[in-house]
């Protein structure tokens, strides 16, 4: 069991240390050698655990992909759905700007070298679709806007923002989140909903 354990958290040290290196000098720079220094382990372990430098970046967006689902689904017990998508964007742009997981799981969607489309982006995405379809079923709103209109709107305001904050970290700030969700809930929201929307996710956050 104590072999186990120690396994484990090597495992773990790996998926971290990996991030911080793939966020920090992409993945076709990004060296073993590195990983390993920065894990604090010998490139034997990392090999243990890792066939090569691909398996470490699957690891890294399989993790950063469960920590997403975990955040959406902890967004959907704190009120109606559009009340659930304003506050997973807040949470999202949190874990980005906290998690080196999470924040390299995003940057590898993007990053050439890996040569495949971005499934972690793609989970974010059918999210929101799935998020803002639900809204609309449940008569939350405005009339006259549409989820499918909607979403491709609210899906490129939330890349732009995780794009811009992998080198301005301000972007993920509560602050420029809340701008935006000012900007548009009032447009997108039935008659009444925006100020109920944004005072619900300001508790949130307090609470």
């Amino acid at each position: 069991m104590v072999k186990q354990e120690r396994a484990a958290r090597t495992r773990r040290a790996l998926v971290r240390a990996a991030a911080e290196v793939f966020a920090s000098e992409g993945f076709a720079l990004a060296s073993l050698s590195a990983i390993s220094h920065r894990a604090g382990v010998s490139n034997g372990a990392l090999h243990f655990h890792f066939e090569n430098k691909k398996a470490l970046a699957d690891a890294v967006q399989q993790e950063a992909a469960a920590s997403v689902a975990r955040m959406t689904d902890l967004a959907e017990t704190t009120g109606d759905a559009l009340q659930a998508l304003v506050n997973a964007t807040y949470g999202l742009m949190g874990r980005i700007a906290d998690d080196s997981v999470v924040r390299a799981g995003f940057e590898l969607c993007a990053d050439p070298s890996r040569g495949r489309d971005g499934e972690l982006r793609r989970q974010w995405r059918e999210w929101i679709e799935n998020t803002l379809a639900r809204a609309e079923r449940e008569g939350l709103l405005a009339e006259g806007v549409s989820s499918e209109r909607l979403a491709p709107a609210v899906v490129a305001a939330m890349v732009g923002f995780e794009v811009l904050g992998a080198r301005d970290p301000q972007w993920l700030s509560e602050g420029r989140v809340a701008c935006f969700w000012e900007l548009v809930l009032p447009r997108m929201a039935a008659e009444g909903d925006a100020t109920r929307l944004l005072a619900g996710e300001a508790a949130e956050r307090s609470g």
